[in-house]
């Protein structure tokens, strides 16, 4: 039987907090959620119908967590589900999870992953969720300074039909930024020497700027760049990727989530506010390096997160305040508030 794991992590689906008087998480239905959600969930679930009549499945649903009760409940009773498990040949189980139950999870910086740096630094491609895009400028005789040219279409990481960019992605995946920085520099080398390119190994560390002397060398040559075309794509992505000031800020998240996991247990929430506080600045003190009020945002919902239950006070209570003042005082300097800013205001 084969495990599929569905994890309801848009913003638009976050189970709603029980209000006053309201339903308890074991009360929730979906005639008690708001219209939007109501619709929203419906919609997954005619979606999930139509994933699991195209695999010719017969799915046996769990579900973990108040919303995804919900949810699992609405696939069962489903009426075109209901005749299509009837029919379906194949076996599966669905587990689905909230992910409010793990927002550390969600919000973490999780160790050395490369692939997930690039995921998450880069713009986003067009039209897609999960696939980012690769400024492409390099591999042309083009010269501009500004990041954002549009005038050559930009690349991305998914490369189906390049088994040696599919090796390095799954490298960006599986090995520690340093193993797989060596890796592209092994994969690009193998390729140059294939194509008679004049390309001079180097030993030692490897650096972003080594590697984009090494992609000059394909840009004069259409053959070797139609040949290794998806390879250069994931290169330039991980150069770009390491050259961003986002990922220096990536690994100050990571910095502080891992020293926060060490502190927490000897030291009391108030304190670790209070240390927190001196960080939020308004945008005319902030330098390059400080963090953002979104950046704030997913600090405390880590900190909450990982630290479970707290212990009420006054000290709590005047840290908390604390930090709401500096926070709502650099959510209103903003002279141009992001979506997410201007969502939660």
């Amino acid at each position: 039987s084969a495990e599929l794991c569905l994890l309801p992590a848009l913003a638009e689906l976050l189970p709603p907090l029980p209000g006053p008087g309201g339903p308890g998480p074991v009360e929730v239905g979906l005639g008690t959620l708001p219209a939007e959600l109501r619709a929203a969930v419906r919609a997954l679930v005619g979606d999930l119908d139509a994933l699991f009549t195209a695999l010719g499945l017969r799915e046996e649903s769990f579900a973990v967590g108040s919303l995804s009760r919900v949810i699992a409940a609405e696939l069962a009773s489903y009426a075109p589900a209901r005749n299509r498990r009837r029919m379906a040949t194949n076996k599966a189980s669905v587990i689905f999870v909230d992910r409010t139950l793990d927002l550390a999870g969600a919000v973490g910086h999780h160790g050395d992953n490369l692939a997930e740096k690039i995921l998450s630094v880069l713009p986003k491609l067009p039209g897609h969720k999960t696939d980012v895009m690769v400024n492409m400028v390099e591999l042309t005789s083009l010269q501009t300074t500004d990041e954002t040219c549009s005038i050559i279409a930009p690349g991305c990481v998914a490369q189906p039909n390049d088994p040696a960019a599919k090796a390095l992605w799954e490298s960006f995946m599986n090995l520690k930024q340093k193993e797989a920085v060596m890796e592209a520099r092994r994969h690009l080398v193998e390729a140059a020497s294939r194509e008679n390119l004049p390309i001079k190994m180097s030993m030692g560390e490897v650096t972003p700027e080594q590697l984009s002397s090494y992609i000059q060398l394909f840009r004069n040559n259409l053959k070797a760049l139609e040949n290794h075309c998806g390879l250069l794509q994931l290169v330039l992505a991980m150069v770009q990727t390491l050259k961003h000031p986002q990922t220096s800020k990536w690994d100050n998240f990571l910095a502080f989530e891992r020293l926060l996991l060490q502190t927490i247990g000897e030291s009391e929430m108030p304190s670790v506010l209070n240390q927190l506080l001196p960080m939020i600045k308004s945008y005319n003190e902030r330098m390059k390096d400080d963090y953002t009020c979104e950046d704030f945002l997913v600090l405390l919902v880590y900190m909450y997160s990982v630290v479970g239950e707290i212990k009420s006070g006054k000290q709590l209570d005047a840290a908390e305040e604390e930090v709401k003042k500096a926070l709502v005082k650099a959510i209103c300097d903003e002279p141009e508030p992001s979506p997410v800013l201007q969502k939660i205001t």
